[in-house]
């Protein structure tokens, strides 16, 4: 009996040396992945996130705002006759420009009576062409550029260009023996003649220097001719 006893501890030693032993729960993490991820997230955090020192600088220059530029209205600046361009007088720059009238009561008086003394039915108006200066408060002020003068004249035939041509000289000596300081504005005025026979009528008009320009030793249907159909 005794010796099976101790055969059967025997095999039970034996069998016990050669089975396989249980590996250890601590040789692996509890959770790898969860444990592989903390890895790599650390390593990226401490390797790939750029740092301040990294980051580009603008290379753009950086300008200030641009400014908006007024502009003024300018005054007007015309071409008298033979294109010559005439000089304005000198224009205040802080407001708009309008072309204006303006009345002479005293020269266009005078001149009537002088006219009047040739034909006693004619009819004149004298007035300054020029531009108003309108402020930005609203108020104008006048500049004058010349002098304008407008006849009417009653005549016989209109088709008799040399009465019509003697008019005029006899205007532009009339208009000549006006005192230069009372003529206003830079620049030589405007002449417009209304000759009238009954219900019909014809005009000419011309500036001053244009009668001056005219050649010398015309006829008087040649100097009606010539400023009624300018070149």
């Amino acid at each position: 009996m005794s010796r099976i006893v101790r055969t059967l501890l025997f095999w039970t030693v034996i069998l016990s040396a050669c089975s396989p032993s249980r590996p250890s729960t601590e040789a692996f993490p509890s959770n790898p992945a969860t444990d592989t991820s903390v890895s790599i997230i650390s390593s990226v955090s401490a390797t790939e996130l750029p740092t301040a020192g990294l980051l580009p600088t603008p290379t753009t220059e950086v300008l200030p705002p641009p400014k908006l530029i007024a502009t003024l209205a300018t005054p007007h600046i015309d071409q008298g006759p033979e294109g010559a361009n005439t000089v304005p007088p000198s224009y205040p720059q802080d407001c708009g420009y309008q072309w204006a009238y303006e009345d002479l009561p005293k020269l266009s008086s005078d001149f009537q009576q002088s006219i009047q003394g040739l034909q006693p039915e004619a009819q004149t108006h004298v007035f300054a062409f020029g531009e108003n200066c309108v402020h930005t408060d609203g108020s104008t002020n006048f500049i004058p550029m010349e002098t304008d003068f407008n006849i009417t004249l009653q005549v016989n035939d209109l088709s008799n260009e040399s009465d019509l041509g003697e008019w005029i000289v006899k205007v532009m000596q009339a208009i000549e023996n006006i005192p230069p300081d009372q003529i206003v504005g830079p620049r030589p005025g405007r002449v417009s003649i209304n000759f009238q026979s009954n219900t019909e009528q014809t005009g000419v008009n011309f500036y001053i220097d244009q009668y001056h320009a005219l050649t010398a030793g015309l006829t008087n249907a040649e100097i009606y001719q010539t400023l009624k159909n300018p070149q």
